[in-house]
């Protein structure tokens, strides 16, 4: 995280990534590479952050020879070797047709290098299968050189393996002058047609074809670019209607329009105009207008340069008119409203290199400006420049956002599981979720009819985003022990706990399941994004513990199958081998090592786990095999009445279950006995101590609040966030909220004051400002449908 530290004052800035004068960072995804470009005397550090990550190095000089000779390893740095003179992962990887194997292909094209000569390549090689998490190694290269930079990995098996895990590089440049002055831009998404820049309190204007795709990138960070645009049609017939950003937020029902189902902005005849693509901010303003002069006069600035006169003067050569305030969206611009009704700003979100990637829908006249306030903070206090980029209409970019692990990770864009080829097939209703798109419903069904599928047959949900760690080594057992409240000591092989995991106050980090695939091999299966990974290695450092944690969401997929017929479809297409639980013998919280069809089908790992309070199982493998496991399993259970199931199902039936989500039920000011999950804190029989045990002895001593069952009047939801009263005193908070449609009830989860949570007890959920709307509720006992537990004991 980057600091900004003054004598007068401290302030933690994790959005621009300071490397200095000459420092570049990269990220080499796992199993995957990158091409860079280093001159003569540049220093390349690799870093391994969560180690146990191979490196292979190629070099190429300006002729397209390859010779490990051109890098060599800096003094007292890493433990680079060459190895002998068997193919080199790289070429393996760049052979795969991967989307990163094509991009570094292309790139090496590009400078005259072909695949033959890569076969030819000698690697040079850093670290080793056991270096541990962080480490580094530097080389230095002779010449100017192509480097081909990989981390080689092969696919992790359902049944086990290392996962290839990321790289990060920097390169230090030797002759750094005039980085710190010149912005780094980001790699192109492909070949540009047009590539300028906006310089700092100007604007541009520029034509883009129908189809064309086009990129408003933010240099430096924490910078506002107003955009306007128009069709050429409309201009030709003397009709000046650009976005408006009314009828947008109407017919996309949201402040601003983003990557997904409501991705449009549409002028004043309701004609769509451009669609948001990709989206690596999200924060952005529809509701003012461009600065203007009449803004900066109210400041008590008269004669500010300002975007309005800019779009003005950019424009009149297309014949558009000159108007006081323009109407525009502001991209990376941050406002808000807040309790009072006022509109306010703060510095932007965006970051150095992130960007809003549009597609034009129609021949368009656009502008873009580069703000030049410098007043307040809606640029940072400092006005920098914005660049675009126009690719061509026969480009393909799939719509994303970005996510973020921690504030200071490197963005990542929204990804498709490995069973999207099928449910893309079935509906375009998707939401991201932890960085993946998942189905809200499907086409031919519905949330409902899902719901009841569920409920009485069977359905199939994918749940793949769950975040996964190997945790493995000597000190595995103890890292886990440490790190979760369970007793995971107690774990037998093939055993699966559901379990907390919190901070030293006993605020929750998440929860999650424990898998125990051997004496020192664990796997962590959690939902917040992956902080609960990182955490896991930072307490590993801290204690000093040999083991090692890493990330394998991307190698493990999940579908799980719920409902009273799950079991029977699943034994019909899950084959075990003897010293394994067939799926009929498979107890609750237990999981096999097995295979689809026979002993050569595709490897699996299968539990009797679930997210409904339904008997179910969840079935785990490669995401390139998921469409092939995906197919089977409904080969087998559409006779059963097997249904594909969405978000929108799974909530209403993990709400009916009592069953927690973050954010929701939980978040780091929240002990597992707030959130209804105290019977994960084992204090009276797990001896061993664990992160949080002395703050969770207090807090189930001295409790405060708890989390309870409201049963409402009416056919009115609650809402995450309604406040619950008594009378005027506000007594508690919903949760979540759902109608239910097996016990026919209005029902939510509310964390409670203590006094209040007894069943039977009268309250109130306030809706509007609280007081101008009550609806009538009572404390009733949750889970609400099966509270016993029944039916997934089954």
């Amino acid at each position: 995280m980057t600091t900004l530290a003054t004598e007068q004052s401290q302030v933690l800035v994790p959005g621009p990534m300071m490397l200095g004068p000459g420092v570049e960072r990269y990220r080499v995804t796992g199993g995957g590479a990158t091409v860079l470009a280093l001159a003569a005397g540049d220093e390349l550090e690799i870093v391994d952050p969560e180690g146990c990550q191979v490196c292979e190095l190629i070099a190429f000089d300006q002729t397209g020879t390859s010779n490990p000779g051109l890098l060599a390893i800096a003094a007292g740095n890493g433990n680079g070797r060459v190895p002998s003179s068997s193919k080199p992962a790289a070429v393996s990887i760049l052979s795969a047709g991967l989307h990163d194997s094509r991009r570094v292909r292309a790139g090496l094209e590009r400078v005259g290098i072909d695949m033959a000569k890569v076969q030819a390549a000698a690697p040079l090689r850093l670290f080793e299968v056991d270096t541990p998490p962080n480490s580094s190694a530097r080389v230095v290269a002779h010449a100017d050189v192509a480097c081909v930079v990989a981390a080689p990995g092969g696919a992790m098996s359902a049944h086990g393996g290392a996962p290839p895990t990321d790289l990060v590089a920097y390169v230090h440049r030797s002759k750094p002058d005039g980085v710190d002055t010149e912005p780094l831009l980001p790699t192109p998404l492909a070949d540009p047609s047009q590539d300028f820049i906006v310089l700092a309190s100007t604007a541009r204007a520029y034509q883009v074809s129908v189809g064309d795709w086009f990129q408003v990138v933010d240099m430096e960070g924490r910078q506002c670019s107003d955009f306007q645009c128009f069709a050429v049609a409309d201009l030709e017939a003397g009709s000046e209607l650009g976005l408006d950003a009314t009828i947008t937020r109407s017919l996309m029902g949201a402040s601003c329009p983003a990557p997904g189902l409501y991705s449009k902005f549409f002028n004043a005849k309701m004609a769509p105009l451009v669609e948001v693509v990709q989206d690596t901010v999200g924060r952005h303003d529809t509701f003012n207008t461009a600065c203007n002069a009449r803004y900066y006069e109210e400041m008590g600035y008269p004669g500010h340069i300002n975007c309005t006169d800019n779009i003005n003067g950019v424009l009149d050569p297309f014949g558009v008119a000159a108007r006081r305030g323009w109407e525009a969206i502001n991209f990376f611009y941050n406002t808000q409203v807040d309790d009072a009704n006022q509109i306010y700003l703060d510095e932007p979100w965006s970051r150095p290199g992130d960007y809003v990637l549009l597609r034009a829908l129609e021949d368009l006249v656009c502008v873009s400006t580069a703000c030049p306030c410098d007043v307040d903070a809606a640029n940072g206090w400092n006005p920098t420049d914005i660049a675009v980029r126009v690719y061509p209409a026969a480009n393909m970019f799939k719509k994303a956002t970005a996510i973020r692990m921690t504030a200071d990770s490197e963005a990542q864009l929204t990804q498709e599981t490995g069973f999207h080829p099928r449910t893309s097939a079935l509906t375009r209703s998707f939401s991201e979720y932890c960085g993946y798109w998942l189905a809200d419903h499907y086409t031919a069904h519905g949330a409902v009819e899902e719901y009841w599928a569920c409920r009485q047959a069977a359905a199939a949900i994918d749940l793949s985003p769950l975040r996964k760690y190997e945790v493995t080594g000597p000190d595995a057992e103890v890292l886990m022990q440490t790190c979760v409240t369970r007793n995971v000591r107690k774990l037998a092989d093939g055993q699966v706990v559901y379990t907390a995991m919190c901070h030293p106050t006993g605020g929750m980090i998440d929860d999650g399941t424990v898998f125990r695939l051997a004496r020192e091999n664990f796997r962590w299966i959690g939902g917040q994004l992956g902080y609960s990974g990182i955490w896991l290695r930072e307490q590993a450092e801290r204690l000093g513990l040999a083991v090692w944690v890493r990330n394998s969401t991307e190698q493990l997929h999940n579908l799980q199958v719920q409902g009273p017929n799950s079991r029977r479809i699943l034994d019909e297409v899950i084959w075990t081998r003897p010293d394994q639980p067939t799926v009929e013998e498979l107890g609750w919280f237990r999981f096999a090592i097995a295979r689809i069809g026979d002993h050569d089908g595709i490897p699996i790992v299968v539990s009797r786990t679930g997210y409904t309070g339904e008997l179910g199982f969840e079935v785990f493998c490669h995401p390139s095999d998921a469409p092939a496991v995906w197919d089977a399993i409904f080969e087998a259970g559409t006779p059963h009445g097997l249904v594909p199931m969405g978000l929108t199902a799974l909530d209403m039936l993990r709400i009916e279950a009592g069953l927690i989500f973050a954010g929701h039920e939980f978040c780091d000011e929240t002990d597992p006995y707030e959130a209804g999950i105290g019977f994960t804190v084992p204090l009276k029989t797990k001896e061993d101590d664990f992160i949080g045990r002395d703050a969770l002895f207090d807090r189930r001593d001295n409790p405060q609040r708890r989390l309870v069952g409201l049963e409402l009047s009416g056919g009115e939801s609650a809402a995450l966030g309604d406040g619950v009263y008594v009378g005027r005193n506000h007594v508690g908070v919903i949760t979540s909220g759902t109608i239910s449609p097996i016990l026919r009830k209005n029902i939510a989860l509310c964390r409670m004051a203590l006094p209040y949570n007894e069943i039977g007890t009268a309250v109130e959920v306030g809706k509007l400002d609280g007081h101008e709307k009550r609806i009538s509720a009572e404390v009733v006992r949750y889970p609400f449908y099966d509270p016993d537990k029944s039916r997934v004991r089954a």
